[in-house]
């Protein structure tokens, strides 16, 4: 008996120890040159890859802010089906350092995702105008800009990267932006 509960003690603590890890079944090359500053504020999602989370909502932004140790992520878009706004708040942290392009986030209490950004377009300032992000493998994908449209050569440059990574043009949702 007392050998059993060892057992199951043993158990529950490395399930309790693996839920809070971060989910990364495919590391992708990452902006390593990376600035949080210059990424802070609202972006558009201009195209992504379907996810129950965000299934069937349009005019979606996501806003990044700083708050203490932690990016603060708020993704909001509109329900057609609800007529209603959906939010939700999430935190973010580098998992390696924080000129590399690769966080973790989380809008499910102990659980994380990756965030990887794959690349960046900057303008001659370099503040940050476009990103391909990848999630924690090729089924999550999205690309964001700071203004509701993205130019061609610019899309085109994230779709080829997205193809030379497995993923399906065809499988991209085009967001609807107002």
């Amino acid at each position: 008996m007392h050998k059993q509960s060892i057992k199951i003690i043993a158990s529950a603590l490395l399930l309790l120890s693996t839920s809070a890890c971060t989910m990364l079944d495919t590391k992708v090359e990452v902006v390593d040159d990376f600035k949080l500053n210059n990424y802070l504020g609202t972006w558009y999602e201009i195209a992504r890859l379907d996810h129950s989370f965000e299934r069937g909502l349009s005019q979606v932004t996501a806003s990044y802010s700083v708050e203490g140790d932690k990016v603060v992520v708020i993704n909001k878009g509109y329900s057609e089906e609800k007529s209603d706004w959906q939010q939700a708040e999430g935190k973010a942290y580098f998992i390696e350092s924080d000129n590399i392009g690769r966080l973790k986030v989380s809008f499910f209490g102990p659980f994380y995702g990756a965030y990887q950004i794959h690349d960046l377009v900057s303008d001659e300032q370099g503040d940050y105008l476009a990103s391909l992000v990848i999630g924690p493998n090729n089924e999550y994908a999205w690309i964001l800009a700071r203004n509701n449209t993205l130019p061609a050569d610019i899309k085109q440059r994230f779709v080829s990267k997205m193809e030379q990574l497995g993923i399906d043009q065809e499988q991209l949702i085009w967001v609807k932006q107002n």
